[in-house]
């Protein structure tokens, strides 16, 4: 509204100038007298007429005192002649200035051609438009199967991008350097009779990088890079996404050696006959003339195939086989090396503080993926340039974790003292169990403010990164994640609903341990089998592979874990109840701890174990730290590792 309203004002002040000008330079016109030609002739005896204009039948007499006046003469004829009819004085007449205006050709076009020939314009005009109309809608028409893809120049050194802009994937490098050699030199596989993989299949969890390690391959092949969504093929009309996947791999072929980039393939690359759509599905037919193209009677070594999607298990087996994406990369969540690097990589730009440790931040984000890490670098800049600050600090990195996680601080959010301490000792009874077990991550920091859906939380992470996780970690890991309730019902004697998604992760933890894997004494086997409808890509049932009686046992071993977790939360949180409250008195009046303040309290002390390498053949063991008082009963168990990775739970604990 105050934008309109200045808008406006400006227009009328715009018009009052413009009037302004108007009136200051316009001269006041007179409108001259209209007299009869008998008064002409008796001014022109009396000698007071200085100069006549003939305008066709129009006359603009001009009289000696400038006096001006009009008069119309006969249409058939002359002004003489006119005049003479009246009596006029010859001599008289031949002191007047007579000025004759020729507007005969003018008048005859104006009056006689142009009613005529104007109708025929605006016919002709209008025929004109509308055949240019029908011959865009026709282009658009002819234009509608082409293909949609954006092509990179190799000459174009500012979008160009190569290995050296990516950190930490090194086996994914090593596997696309062939690729890239067969590009440059395909004399040198093509001699020994070597074929190229002809496509090659990116996976990985989303921002892990797929996209920009393809783009890569073809800054470093120095060859023309075809970009294109799966999605972009499919339209409502059959057979064009076919048409455009024709189109696509002629322009490739043209500018060949080429790479083309297929992102999200799962769009149009899943299984066909799911059961939805029938055979002239028109993605079933897009797919078709990507498997024709890729390995058919017309194929071309000199075009690669890169496709990248995060949904392997709902690809056709077609698209998989050998000649076709045979070639398969796998783009994993960085490790903490790998972490430190990404980070130095998106920092360059951004002025950092010198008290700035990348390695701590990169210890405090297990589980980010590369796209997380430039989120965190871009939120800690945004939060500084709020806080007026000139360089990025600590604090702000810190923080941005957290927002990234869970989003903002409601530091608005108005919570009553009561509802506060509770909120304290929940996250209290986290960490204090988190410092106290020796197979849980350690304790990052504990926040009683809330963050999103989260009235507070405790961020826990571990220093090292893990890809095996053993028995005596999630059971450890249980009773971390019921010390928030444990901790609730030892102090008030109740349990509030804020433990409710503690308790939904637990349950689900204790069902893996049992039915995926084998860590109970129903033995070393799987129970149920998961069916997905490929169509939908959601999980909709479980089959169901064992009897009711089974289904009893897996209901008391989930039980049982969940009791034995409660009971060592229960003993730890009596045990140490001097820490615990003085865990609570101080988030009750800093609302936050860190890790070293929190390490005082509960008297850790840390060794500092020595930096991972990516290359290490074996991993050192995790450092605990020593904690007084801790209960023996975890410190004997043996950590055996799973011959199968699973994937790391939430660091977060929150209520």
């Amino acid at each position: 509204m105050k934008n309109l309203a200045k808008n406006i004002g400006m227009l009328v002040i715009t018009l009052l100038l413009i009037s302004g000008l108007f009136v200051l330079y316009s001269k006041p016109t007179e409108k001259p007298e209209s007299i009869s030609l008998s008064t002409l002739v008796s001014q022109i005896n009396d000698s007071k007429v200085k100069e006549i204009t003939v305008d066709v039948d129009d006359l603009l007499i001009v009289l000696a005192d400038d006096k001006k006046e009009k008069a119309t003469k006969e249409r058939e004829a002359g002004i003489t002649e006119s005049l003479k009819n009246y009596n006029v004085d010859t001599e008289k007449l031949k002191a007047v200035n007579i000025i004759i205006k020729d507007n005969a050709s003018s008048s005859f076009w104006v009056n006689t051609v142009l009613p005529f020939l104007l109708p025929f314009l605006l016919i002709a005009g209008f025929i004109w438009f509308m055949l240019k109309q029908a011959q865009k809608g026709n282009s658009q028409a002819l234009s509608f199967g082409s293909s949609r893809a954006r092509m990179t120049d190799p000459k174009d050194k500012r979008l160009r991008t190569t290995f050296k802009d990516i950190a930490g994937a090194k086996e994914a490098k090593e596997e696309l350097t062939e690729i890239v050699e067969f590009l440059k030199q395909p004399g040198k596989f093509l001699k020994l009779g070597a074929k190229i993989p002809k496509g090659v299949l990116l996976l990985g969890p989303p921002g892990t990088g797929k996209t920009l390690i393809a783009k890569a391959v073809a800054g470093e092949a120095n060859v023309p890079f075809f970009n294109i969504s799966g999605s972009e093929f499919v339209e409502m009309f059959v057979g064009v996404g076919a048409s455009r996947v024709r189109d696509l791999f002629k322009q490739a072929k043209k500018n060949s050696p080429a790479i083309v980039f297929i992102d999200e393939i799962d769009a149009v690359g899943r299984h066909r006959g799911a059961g939805l759509g029938g055979g002239h599905d028109e993605r079933e037919q897009t797919l078709n003339q990507i498997l024709v193209e890729m390995d058919g009677f017309d194929t071309n070594t000199n075009v690669i195939v890169i496709a990248a999607t995060n949904r392997p298990d709902v690809l056709d087996p077609a698209l998989l086989r050998p000649g076709r994406f045979d070639r398969r990369v796998t783009m994993d969540l960085p490790d903490i090396e790998e972490r430190v690097a990404i980070l130095k990589i998106h920092a360059k730009n951004k002025p950092l503080a010198k008290d700035i440790d990348l390695r701590v931040i990169a210890e405090r984000t297990s589980g980010f993926s590369g796209a997380d890490l430039a989120n965190l670098l871009n939120e800690a800049a945004i939060l500084s340039a709020r806080r007026a600050k000139k360089e990025i600090g600590m604090a702000e990195l810190t923080e941005s974790i957290e927002k990234v996680i869970l989003g903002p601080e409601r530091r608005s959010r108005v919570i009553d003292e009561e509802e506060k301490k509770i909120i304290a000792y929940h996250e209290a009874g986290h960490a204090l169990l988190g410092a106290v077990l020796p197979n849980a991550d350690p304790i990052q920091k504990i926040s009683i403010i809330s963050r999103g859906h989260a009235g507070g939380y405790t961020l826990s992470a571990p220093t090292k990164d893990k890809r095996l996780l053993s028995r005596a970690y999630f059971i450890d890991e249980l009773s971390v994640l019921l010390g928030g309730y444990v901790s609730e019902k030892l102090t008030f004697g109740d349990v509030t609903t804020g433990a409710s998604n503690d308790l939904e992760r637990a349950t689900a933890m204790a069902r893996n341990l049992v039915t995926r894997y084998g860590m109970s004494e129903l033995g070393p086997r799987t129970f149920g089998h998961k069916e997905e409808l490929v169509f939908l890509g959601k999980e909709m049932h479980e089959e169901k592979n064992y009897s009711e009686k089974t289904a009893e046992d897996i209901d008391k071993q989930v039980t049982k874990f969940m009791a034995d977790a409660y009971v060592v939360a229960e003993r730890i949180l009596i045990e140490k109840k001097i820490e615990l409250e003085k865990i609570v008195l101080s988030l009750m009046e800093k609302e936050t701890m860190e890790q070293k303040e929190f390490n005082e309290i509960m008297g850790i002390k840390r060794t500092e174990s020595a930096p991972i390498k990516p290359d290490m053949d074996k991993p050192e063991p995790i450092v605990k730290p020593e904690v007084e008082n801790a209960p023996s009963d975890n410190k004997d168990k043996e950590t055996k590792p799973e011959t199968e990775p699973v994937p790391n739970p939430d660091p977060v604990e929150n209520v």
